[in-house]
């Protein structure tokens, strides 16, 4: 089914297909419009679907906590500033394993600056908080692939219980456009995370289950870290996802989010270049994106920032003497016609 929306709108649709039926949040543009639209339904449908405007994003982030662990399928959006704010709820959110989702419209620095297009948020939105960057983030490109980005961020974050966040932002969100809107061949059902178990004695009491977010002693504390990641390692191969465009060739370009979009136009007049577009930046596709740097004679990177994609790309990258060319404009977006230059 095909729709006209905007990103915003996007979003709603997609979280409301995923099951959810609760939003706490605070205003801030690019993402208010989810906020607004999602209380628009809320009070027209009290009885299943669930409201709260907070103080601040801080206070967004723990409440939207409170709703799932009492087994309500709750979600946000933030975005700038307000994900600087985000990062201690989420951090609570990585020890305690909830499924937190979190949607993201990117904001350029300084925090006042622009707020129409950007990626610089990648490293706070992967690997911010007091912890090791226990969550998974999508980068959405489109809006069907936003639409979806969202659906698989709720079916992830509920299976395998870990914060997940969707990086977009102000042109993405505030585009209108036509949309298809499929039903999700899965949805992962929520479920009350604070289980009450029985205490087998003569009073017939209950008392649920405390889990524990601080620790007493630091051999306690690094067993706990090391499970955590254990598990994050486990779950990466069954989630990671990343896209070649259109098929393999001399040089590849590494890009995501709405850039990726324009380097996909870009090629269609090009026949040296293709697109690896990491879907999942965190965990980062390192095996497939191996694969391919050790076939190529020269890799690109293209980002709306200075110094974050290409950051991961070097971080990951594990074939030696290949060179690296990037080009990175912060705070703005960059066409096809700019990154036809570029490839040129």
């Amino acid at each position: 089914m095909k729709k006209v929306l905007t990103g915003n709108e996007v979003v709603i649709e997609a979280a409301l297909a995923s099951g959810a039926t609760g939003y706490a949040g605070y205003p801030i543009t690019p993402t208010t419009e989810i906020m607004t639209e999602w209380e628009q339904k809320a009070t027209k449908n009290k009885q299943q679907l669930l409201f709260i405007q907070s103080e601040d994003e801080m206070a967004a982030g723990f409440m939207t906590c409170g709703m799932i662990i009492g087994g309500r399928k709750a979600f946000t959006a933030t975005g700038g500033p307000g994900n600087v704010l985000m990062q201690d709820p989420l951090s609570m959110a990585e020890s305690l394993r909830l499924p937190l989702v979190v949607i993201v419209g990117q904001r350029g620095g300084p925090s006042t600056g622009s707020v129409i297009y950007s990626q610089q948020e990648l490293f706070l939105s992967a690997w911010g908080g007091n912890s090791e960057g226990y969550r998974i983030v999508y980068s959405a490109s489109n809006l069907t692939d936003l639409y979806n980005c969202v659906i698989k961020a709720f079916n992830v974050a509920w299976t395998y219980r870990w914060p997940a966040i969707v990086l977009t932002d102000g042109y993405l969100l505030k585009t209108e456009n036509e949309v298809d809107i499929m039903p999700p061949k899965k949805i992962v059902s929520s479920y009350p995370l604070m289980v009450k178990k029985t205490v087998r004695d003569t009073s017939n009491e209950s008392e649920y289950v405390n889990w524990c977010n601080t620790y007493s002693t630091e051999e306690d504390l690094y067993v706990f870290n090391k499970t955590l990641h254990q598990d994050f390692a486990a779950m990466t191969k069954k989630i990671v996802e990343y896209e070649i465009y259109p098929q393999m060739r001399k040089t590849m370009i590494v890009a995501h989010g709405l850039i990726a979009a324009s380097v996909k136009e870009a090629l269609l007049n090009d026949q040296n270049c293709f697109l690896f577009r990491p879907i999942t930046i965190n965990p980062f596709p390192v095996q497939e994106f191996n694969k391919c740097a050790a076939a190529v004679d020269k890799i690109i990177v293209i980002e709306s920032a200075y110094n974050q994609l290409i950051r991961v790309v070097k971080e990951n990258l594990q074939v030696k003497d290949i060179p690296i060319v990037h080009w990175g404009k912060p705070g703005i977006g960059i066409s096809a016609q700019e990154i036809w230059k570029i490839i040129k």
